[in-house]
Parts: C-alpha cells; structure tokens; sequence
C-alpha cells in the first residue's frame, strides 16, 4: 500500500482527535493515581527529549484501569501506560525503557503510517473532522510488525540511554517476561492458567508497559 507522509501538524492534529475519541475525562484522580501521572510524565519528558522528532508535543498518561494490560502510542505523540502491566516493573530504568519504546513507534512514524492503512481500509477520509470514529483502540494496542517491534526496541533503549537510564532495565524486564511465560504459558493446566497466559501474552507482544506503586531507579 502506497503511502505519502504526513506532515507533523497533520500527525499531530490526527493523534488529538483519536485522544479526545478514546479518553474523555469522566473521574478525578486519586492522589496516588496524579502521583503515578506526574511520574510517568517526568520520566517520559526525560527520554523523550533525546528522540529525532523532537518539534512533536509527546504526551504522556497514566492510565488508572487495571484492565488496560499493556503501553501504547497515537500518532503525534502521545503515550499511554495502562495499571495493570506497570505492576510488573521494580525500576524506573524499566519505565523508560517501555516509554522509549512507545516514544519511537511515533518517532519512526509507525503509528502515522497505521492510521493512514486503517483510514484506506475503512475508507475513511483523515482530513474530515469525525471521520476517524471508526477506528478502535484495539488497532493500538494490538502492537506492530516484528520488524517494527525490534526497530523500537532498539532505538528506545537507546533513549533511555541518552535519558540517563540503564540498558539492564530491558534486560531484567525480559527476563522477567520470560520467566512469566515458563510459569504461566508453557505449564498453563487450569482455566484460571489460561486466563494468566492471555495476560502475559498481551504483555510480552509489542512491549506492554507496567508499573509498580514504588518505582525506584537503578543505580
């Protein structure tokens, strides 16, 4: 599918209307929860101010579901980081890792070249105010090519680098991963197994973010 790059206002115009379809504000934030907000927002200003794209506004949101099991992105710069998964994570290292990763799939314009295939395939029209309604969070959550994944991995480690974090964030956090698969995916003998498999599945795809209430930082 042949695609024409969008401009930054374009992308940046395209990623507010999908934030304001998906995420209206209807509760207050617990004080823990704005704490987790301010934190993910800190972190994330740090690594992101080291990505190629820099003139894009990238924002970054706690989001205080449980059921939202992973981290994503929306073209022009936007991150989300769900509850549920960043109860994994024991470093901020990790986080800006995750967030890095999320940062580069903007940076290298994976997300902007979804929204124009998903557009295309919905017939729908980008620069028509409301014509992207049809398109479902799930597109984003879903995660990317394995080329793309590992395109991110790379270049968000190195963000996370340049932030001042360390590479062994990643490290542990896939070997966090893959000690989740042994002990839920590979032995999975119980419905309840399953349901832990489909979990960790979702979290181990396209890099889903986590969290812990006591994130602290790796020496």
């Amino acid at each position: 599918m042949r695609l024409t790059r969008l401009s930054d206002d374009q992308e940046i115009t395209i990623g507010n209307e999908l934030a304001e379809r998906y995420f209206v504000a209807t509760t207050k934030l617990s004080p823990e929860e704005q704490g987790l907000q301010e934190y993910v927002r800190r972190v994330g200003g740090t690594v992101a101010s080291h990505a190629h794209r820099r003139l894009l506004p990238y924002a970054f949101h706690f989001v205080p579901n449980h059921s939202l099991i992973n981290a994503f992105s929306l073209p022009g710069g936007y991150v989300y980081v769900g509850e549920g998964p960043l109860d994994l994570m024991s470093s901020e290292d990790q986080l800006a890792f995750i967030l890095g990763h999320e940062i580069e799939h903007v940076d290298h314009y994976h997300c902007a070249e979804r929204v124009q295939m998903e557009a295309r395939l919905r017939n729908l029209k980008l620069g028509i105010v409301g014509a992207l309604v049809q398109i479902p969070l799930e597109v984003w959550e879903a995660g990317y090519n394995k080329d793309e994944e590992l395109e991110a991995d790379r270049e968000g480690l190195r963000l996370s680098v340049l932030g001042g974090y360390s590479p062994y964030g990643a490290v542990s956090l896939f070997e966090k991963l893959d000690t989740l698969h042994a002990e839920y995916v590979i032995h999975a003998k119980s419905p309840e197994q399953e349901l832990s498999e489909l979990a960790i599945q979702s979290v181990e795809g396209p890099i889903r973010s986590p969290q812990s209430v006591s994130l602290k930082r790796k020496g």
